[in-house]
């Protein structure tokens, strides 16, 4: 992988994070696109890079949210009621995906880690997002402080109780499917609870913050403490500074952009883009455009016994 590849993925990771599209599942097409899905060192490598680049686009919310963060720093400190009640929703939420994400990480990459997984769920999240809206409408009513204990009240972020965190953290759980999108899928559940679509974005952001650096230490500490040559040896430390700086800036975009766009409009527009991206690449594999058949990766342990995997795919799931 050259630092041209590099900037490249770094671009994808960086605008699709916080978009309701999927970056992970960008990032695999583009990888295939690309020609990095081989041979399996290379594609060991680039997997964890990027998992690791996503640390750019935790940056960019450091930044742009400094003060949401600062606000949940004084309320673990006790000086901040609403910003200790918002750091808890955020460990709940949290919590489900750190848990399920730890015991099937390696059987979700060998399994789905291919095109054609990904290319079905960008399909079923933009089905799901062009109807969203329109049920919020119909199931919520009444004004964003109404009483949260109301199931069909709208609530903002700061009157968010744990069991509506806690649906939003299981609903991500979904995302460990790539295509799905995790933005996706906590905006999904934010608006499932009540919150806007603006709120429910700013609340996927901060979401982000322990999901995506979670991910990110546990990628690395594999690939560093596993088996064969970790994804510095084979990438170089170039490509990984120069797609975390590209990563980190074009989310900082994106970011801006999304909550704007939100504010005056629903999800629909993504829901048609993963829609449309589903076909251009479903037309790409069956006219031979896109390499669907890397070399398979080594079988991974799991939680589950050995006789939940067969022989590894050839072409994918």
């Amino acid at each position: 992988m050259n630092l041209f590849d590099a900037a490249i993925l770094g671009l994808v990771e960086g605008l699709t994070e916080y978009l309701p599209i999927s970056s992970t599942g960008h990032l695999i097409l583009t990888t295939a696109l690309l020609n990095l899905n081989e041979p399996a060192e290379i594609k060991r490598a680039v997997d964890a890079y990027t998992i690791l680049i996503q640390g750019g686009a935790i940056l960019a919310v450091l930044s742009i949210y400094h003060h949401r963060v600062w606000q949940m720093i004084k309320g673990l400190c006790g000086r901040d009621v609403v910003g200790l009640k918002l750091a808890k929703n955020l460990f709940i939420s949290f919590l489900p995906a750190a848990i399920l994400g730890v015991m099937f990480a390696d059987l979700i990459e060998y399994w789905l880690f291919y095109p054609q997984p990904v290319i079905a769920a960008l399909a079923l999240g933009g089905g799901v997002m062009l109807f969203l809206k329109k049920w919020q409408n119909r199931f919520f009513m009444g004004d964003e402080h109404a009483d949260p204990s109301d199931a069909h009240s709208f609530v903002d972020m700061e009157h968010l109780t744990w069991r509506r965190a806690l649906i939003i953290g299981l609903v991500q759980c979904l995302a460990m499917w790539p295509g799905t999108s995790r933005s996706m899928t906590t905006i999904v559940g934010g608006m499932f609870t009540g919150l806007r679509p603006r709120e429910a974005a700013e609340y996927s952001f901060l979401l982000g913050l322990p999901t995506l650096g979670g991910a990110c230490v546990y990628k690395g500490l594999q690939n560093a403490l596993g088996d064969g040559p970790n994804m510095i040896e084979v990438l170089g430390w170039p490509a990984l500074i120069v797609g975390f700086l590209v990563a980190t800036l074009s989310a900082m975009l994106a970011v801006k952009w999304l909550v704007h766009y939100l504010s005056n409009h629903g999800v629909a527009l993504f829901g048609w883009y993963r829609l449309a991206l589903a076909a251009v690449f479903s037309i790409m594999i069956a006219r031979g455009m896109l390499d669907i058949s890397p070399e398979a990766p080594t079988a991974p342990s799991s939680p589950l016994s050995e006789s939940t995997i067969s022989s590894p795919p050839t072409t994918g799931p």
